[in-house]
Protein backbone atom coordinates (compact mmCIF):
# COMPACT_ATOMS: atom_id res chain seq x y z
CA UNK A 1 0.00 0.00 0.00
CA UNK A 2 2.94 2.33 -0.44
CA UNK A 3 2.88 5.60 -2.29
CA UNK A 4 -0.65 6.96 -2.03
CA UNK A 5 0.33 9.90 -4.17
CA UNK A 6 -3.27 10.87 -4.88
CA UNK A 7 -3.89 12.01 -1.29
CA UNK A 8 -3.15 15.67 -0.66
CA UNK A 9 -0.87 16.30 2.27
CA UNK A 10 0.14 12.65 2.62
CA UNK A 11 2.85 11.99 5.18
CA UNK A 12 6.25 11.59 3.53
CA UNK A 13 7.49 9.05 6.05
CA UNK A 14 5.43 6.02 7.00
CA UNK A 15 5.46 4.59 10.50
CA UNK A 16 6.47 1.06 9.56
CA UNK A 17 6.07 -0.19 13.13
CA UNK A 18 2.38 0.52 13.58
CA UNK A 19 -0.78 -0.96 12.11
CA UNK A 20 -4.16 0.72 12.32
CA UNK A 21 -7.25 -1.39 12.95
CA UNK A 22 -10.74 0.05 12.38
CA UNK A 23 -13.58 -1.83 14.05
CA UNK A 24 -16.42 -1.66 11.52
CA UNK A 25 -18.41 -4.83 12.14
CA UNK A 26 -21.49 -3.40 13.84
CA UNK A 27 -24.83 -2.64 12.26
CA UNK A 28 -25.44 0.76 13.82
CA UNK A 29 -28.95 0.17 15.09
CA UNK A 30 -29.25 3.70 16.51
CA UNK A 31 -28.78 5.32 13.11
CA UNK A 32 -32.42 4.78 12.15
CA UNK A 33 -33.12 4.74 8.43
CA UNK A 34 -29.59 5.95 7.63
CA UNK A 35 -28.11 2.58 8.58
CA UNK A 36 -30.75 0.21 7.30
CA UNK A 37 -28.89 -1.01 4.23
CA UNK A 38 -25.23 -0.09 4.86
CA UNK A 39 -22.71 -0.40 7.68
CA UNK A 40 -22.46 2.75 9.78
CA UNK A 41 -18.92 3.38 8.52
CA UNK A 42 -20.26 3.76 5.00
CA UNK A 43 -22.51 6.72 5.82
CA UNK A 44 -21.80 9.57 3.42
CA UNK A 45 -20.44 12.68 5.05
CA UNK A 46 -19.05 15.63 3.14
CA UNK A 47 -19.01 13.60 -0.08
CA UNK A 48 -17.27 10.49 1.26
CA UNK A 49 -18.04 7.52 3.52
CA UNK A 50 -16.94 7.90 7.14
CA UNK A 51 -14.45 5.08 6.64
CA UNK A 52 -12.84 6.87 3.71
CA UNK A 53 -12.29 9.93 5.90
CA UNK A 54 -10.76 7.70 8.58
CA UNK A 55 -8.48 5.83 6.21
CA UNK A 56 -7.23 9.09 4.68
CA UNK A 57 -6.58 10.58 8.13
CA UNK A 58 -4.62 7.49 9.14
CA UNK A 59 -2.54 7.58 5.96
CA UNK A 60 -1.96 11.32 6.25
CA UNK A 61 -1.03 10.90 9.89
CA UNK A 62 1.72 8.47 8.90
CA UNK A 63 0.26 4.96 9.10
CA UNK A 64 0.55 2.89 5.96
CA UNK A 65 -0.98 -0.45 7.00
CA UNK A 66 -4.69 -0.08 7.73
CA UNK A 67 -6.95 -3.04 8.46
CA UNK A 68 -10.75 -2.92 8.62
CA UNK A 69 -12.72 -5.52 10.57
CA UNK A 70 -16.03 -6.00 8.77
CA UNK A 71 -19.25 -7.64 9.84
CA UNK A 72 -22.69 -6.38 8.80
CA UNK A 73 -22.96 -5.98 5.00
CA UNK A 74 -19.24 -6.53 4.51
CA UNK A 75 -19.69 -6.38 0.72
CA UNK A 76 -20.42 -2.64 1.04
CA UNK A 77 -16.90 -1.92 2.30
CA UNK A 78 -14.45 -2.12 -0.58
CA UNK A 79 -11.44 0.19 -0.41
CA UNK A 80 -8.34 -0.76 -2.36
CA UNK A 81 -5.77 0.75 0.02
CA UNK A 82 -6.67 -1.31 3.11
CA UNK A 83 -6.81 -4.97 4.06
CA UNK A 84 -9.65 -6.80 5.74
CA UNK A 85 -10.63 -9.18 8.47
CA UNK A 86 -14.19 -10.35 8.97
CA UNK A 87 -16.15 -11.08 12.13
CA UNK A 88 -18.73 -13.67 11.05
CA UNK A 89 -20.34 -13.49 14.49
CA UNK A 90 -20.84 -9.72 14.41
CA UNK A 91 -24.53 -10.04 15.30
CA UNK A 92 -23.81 -11.87 18.57
CA UNK A 93 -20.51 -10.30 19.63
CA UNK A 94 -19.08 -6.86 20.31
CA UNK A 95 -15.95 -4.80 19.74
CA UNK A 96 -13.45 -6.90 21.70
CA UNK A 97 -14.25 -9.95 19.59
CA UNK A 98 -14.02 -7.87 16.40
CA UNK A 99 -10.58 -6.65 17.46
CA UNK A 100 -9.44 -10.21 18.04
CA UNK A 101 -10.33 -11.07 14.44
CA UNK A 102 -7.31 -8.93 13.49
CA UNK A 103 -5.00 -10.71 15.94
CA UNK A 104 -2.63 -11.90 13.15
CA UNK A 105 -1.61 -8.25 12.65
CA UNK A 106 -0.70 -7.67 16.31
CA UNK A 107 2.94 -8.19 15.36
CA UNK A 108 3.43 -4.40 15.23
CA UNK A 109 2.19 -1.65 17.53
CA UNK A 110 -1.48 -1.02 16.83
CA UNK A 111 -3.77 1.99 16.75
CA UNK A 112 -7.38 0.91 17.21
CA UNK A 113 -10.32 3.12 16.26
CA UNK A 114 -14.08 2.81 16.14
CA UNK A 115 -15.73 3.10 12.72
CA UNK A 116 -18.29 5.68 13.86
CA UNK A 117 -15.88 8.50 14.62
CA UNK A 118 -14.04 11.04 12.51
CA UNK A 119 -10.66 12.36 13.58
CA UNK A 120 -7.89 14.52 12.23
CA UNK A 121 -4.46 13.50 10.91
CA UNK A 122 -3.02 15.62 13.72
CA UNK A 123 -4.65 13.39 16.33
CA UNK A 124 -3.24 10.34 14.55
CA UNK A 125 0.24 11.87 14.67
CA UNK A 126 -0.19 12.66 18.34
CA UNK A 127 -1.14 9.07 19.10
CA UNK A 128 1.80 7.73 17.07
CA UNK A 129 4.18 9.91 19.07
CA UNK A 130 2.86 8.64 22.42
CA UNK A 131 5.50 6.67 24.31
CA UNK A 132 3.08 4.95 26.71
CA UNK A 133 2.51 1.23 26.17
CA UNK A 134 -1.25 1.87 26.36
CA UNK A 135 -2.59 5.32 25.42
CA UNK A 136 -6.22 6.35 25.15
CA UNK A 137 -7.30 9.45 23.20
CA UNK A 138 -9.41 11.77 25.37
CA UNK A 139 -10.94 15.19 24.76
CA UNK A 140 -10.62 17.83 27.49
CA UNK A 141 -12.86 20.25 25.55
CA UNK A 142 -15.73 17.79 25.24
CA UNK A 143 -18.31 19.96 27.01
CA UNK A 144 -18.48 22.46 24.13
CA UNK A 145 -19.22 19.58 21.76
CA UNK A 146 -21.89 18.20 24.10
CA UNK A 147 -23.64 21.57 24.24
CA UNK A 148 -23.90 21.50 20.45
CA UNK A 149 -24.84 17.85 20.46
CA UNK A 150 -27.42 17.76 23.25
CA UNK A 151 -27.91 21.36 24.35
CA UNK A 152 -26.50 20.35 27.73
CA UNK A 153 -23.48 18.66 29.29
CA UNK A 154 -25.69 16.35 31.37
CA UNK A 155 -26.57 13.62 28.86
CA UNK A 156 -24.72 10.50 27.67
CA UNK A 157 -22.13 10.69 30.44
CA UNK A 158 -19.46 8.17 31.30
CA UNK A 159 -16.52 8.22 33.67
CA UNK A 160 -12.95 9.09 32.74
CA UNK A 161 -10.82 9.36 35.86
CA UNK A 162 -7.18 10.44 35.67
CA UNK A 163 -5.01 10.29 38.77
CA UNK A 164 -2.56 12.95 39.95
CA UNK A 165 0.16 10.72 38.52
CA UNK A 166 -1.44 11.07 35.08
CA UNK A 167 -2.82 7.52 34.84
CA UNK A 168 -6.33 6.56 33.81
CA UNK A 169 -7.79 4.77 36.81
CA UNK A 170 -11.36 4.32 35.58
CA UNK A 171 -13.44 4.78 32.45
CA UNK A 172 -16.71 3.83 30.83
CA UNK A 173 -19.01 3.83 33.84
CA UNK A 174 -22.38 5.61 33.42
CA UNK A 175 -22.42 8.93 35.30
CA UNK A 176 -25.29 11.16 36.42
CA UNK A 177 -23.37 14.46 36.51
CA UNK A 178 -20.62 16.02 34.42
CA UNK A 179 -19.20 17.90 37.41
CA UNK A 180 -16.10 15.77 37.86
CA UNK A 181 -15.69 14.54 34.28
CA UNK A 182 -12.67 16.37 32.90
CA UNK A 183 -12.14 14.21 29.81
CA UNK A 184 -14.21 12.27 27.29
CA UNK A 185 -13.22 8.89 25.86
CA UNK A 186 -13.04 9.20 22.05
CA UNK A 187 -12.72 5.63 20.76
CA UNK A 188 -9.07 5.52 19.73
CA UNK A 189 -6.44 3.47 21.57
CA UNK A 190 -2.73 2.86 20.99
CA UNK A 191 -0.96 -0.32 22.11
CA UNK A 192 2.79 -0.92 21.98
CA UNK A 193 4.08 -4.47 21.73
CA UNK A 194 4.25 -4.64 25.52
CA UNK A 195 0.73 -3.24 25.70
CA UNK A 196 -0.45 -5.88 23.22
CA UNK A 197 1.12 -8.63 25.34
CA UNK A 198 -0.80 -7.36 28.37
CA UNK A 199 -4.00 -7.06 26.34
CA UNK A 200 -3.70 -10.66 25.16
CA UNK A 201 -2.90 -11.94 28.66
CA UNK A 202 -6.09 -10.36 30.01
CA UNK A 203 -8.20 -11.42 27.03
CA UNK A 204 -6.98 -15.02 26.94
CA UNK A 205 -7.55 -15.43 30.68
CA UNK A 206 -11.10 -14.07 30.36
CA UNK A 207 -11.74 -16.35 27.41
CA UNK A 208 -10.54 -19.44 29.26
CA UNK A 209 -12.84 -18.58 32.18
CA UNK A 210 -15.76 -17.46 29.97
CA UNK A 211 -16.44 -14.96 32.73
CA UNK A 212 -18.51 -11.80 32.43
CA UNK A 213 -16.80 -8.42 32.22
CA UNK A 214 -16.49 -6.86 35.65
CA UNK A 215 -17.40 -3.31 34.68
CA UNK A 216 -20.41 -3.74 32.41
CA UNK A 217 -21.49 -7.17 33.58
CA UNK A 218 -21.81 -8.18 29.93
CA UNK A 219 -21.14 -11.80 28.88
CA UNK A 220 -17.62 -12.44 27.61
CA UNK A 221 -18.61 -12.30 23.92
CA UNK A 222 -20.25 -8.88 24.34
CA UNK A 223 -17.30 -7.03 25.83
CA UNK A 224 -16.73 -3.35 25.08
CA UNK A 225 -13.25 -1.95 24.55
CA UNK A 226 -13.75 -0.01 27.80
CA UNK A 227 -14.38 -3.36 29.53
CA UNK A 228 -11.06 -4.66 28.27
CA UNK A 229 -9.21 -1.49 29.28
CA UNK A 230 -10.86 -1.58 32.70
CA UNK A 231 -9.65 -5.11 33.36
CA UNK A 232 -6.17 -4.25 32.13
CA UNK A 233 -6.11 -1.40 34.64
CA UNK A 234 -7.33 -3.74 37.39
CA UNK A 235 -4.51 -6.12 36.44
CA UNK A 236 -1.98 -3.34 37.02
CA UNK A 237 -1.45 -1.94 33.53
CA UNK A 238 -0.51 1.72 33.23
CA UNK A 239 -3.01 3.33 30.86
CA UNK A 240 -2.29 6.96 29.98
CA UNK A 241 -4.50 9.63 28.39
CA UNK A 242 -3.51 11.27 25.12
CA UNK A 243 -5.23 14.63 25.53
CA UNK A 244 -6.72 16.58 22.64
CA UNK A 245 -8.95 19.62 22.35
CA UNK A 246 -11.70 18.69 19.90
CA UNK A 247 -10.44 17.22 16.60
CA UNK A 248 -13.06 14.44 16.44
CA UNK A 249 -16.75 13.72 15.91
CA UNK A 250 -18.93 10.76 16.86
CA UNK A 251 -21.76 9.32 14.77
CA UNK A 252 -23.57 7.24 17.35
CA UNK A 253 -27.15 8.16 16.45
CA UNK A 254 -29.17 9.59 13.58
CA UNK A 255 -29.21 12.89 15.47
CA UNK A 256 -25.40 12.94 15.57
CA UNK A 257 -25.27 12.47 11.82
CA UNK A 258 -27.83 15.19 11.19
CA UNK A 259 -25.99 17.59 13.51
CA UNK A 260 -22.67 17.03 11.74
CA UNK A 261 -24.28 17.55 8.33
CA UNK A 262 -25.96 20.73 9.55
CA UNK A 263 -22.74 22.12 11.05
CA UNK A 264 -20.93 21.40 7.80
CA UNK A 265 -23.63 23.09 5.73
CA UNK A 266 -23.57 26.14 8.00
CA UNK A 267 -19.74 26.33 7.92
CA UNK A 268 -19.58 25.75 11.67
CA UNK A 269 -17.93 22.34 11.70
CA UNK A 270 -14.40 23.73 11.98
CA UNK A 271 -15.09 24.81 15.57
CA UNK A 272 -14.88 21.10 16.42
CA UNK A 273 -12.99 19.44 13.61
CA UNK A 274 -11.24 20.51 10.44
CA UNK A 275 -10.71 17.44 8.30
CA UNK A 276 -7.89 19.13 6.41
CA UNK A 277 -6.05 21.13 9.07
CA UNK A 278 -6.52 19.07 12.23
CA UNK A 279 -7.89 20.04 15.61
CA UNK A 280 -8.84 23.70 16.09
CA UNK A 281 -6.82 25.86 18.42
CA UNK A 282 -8.00 25.52 21.99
Amino acid sequence: MKGHGGLDGIAKHWNENMNAIILAAGKGTRMGSYGESIPKGMLNFDGQPLLRHQIDALHQGGIESVYVVTGYRKECIDFSDVEYFHNPDYATTNMVESLMCARPEFKNDILVSYADILFTPELVKKMIEETADIAVAVDESWKAYWKLRYGTTEEDLESMTVSEAGLITGLGQPMSSSENIDYRYIGMIRFSQLGIDTLLDVYDKKKSERSSWLQSGKPFELGYMTDLLDEMIRAGSKVLPCVTQHGWLEFDTAEDYELACRLKKENRLSSLLDLEKGAPDS
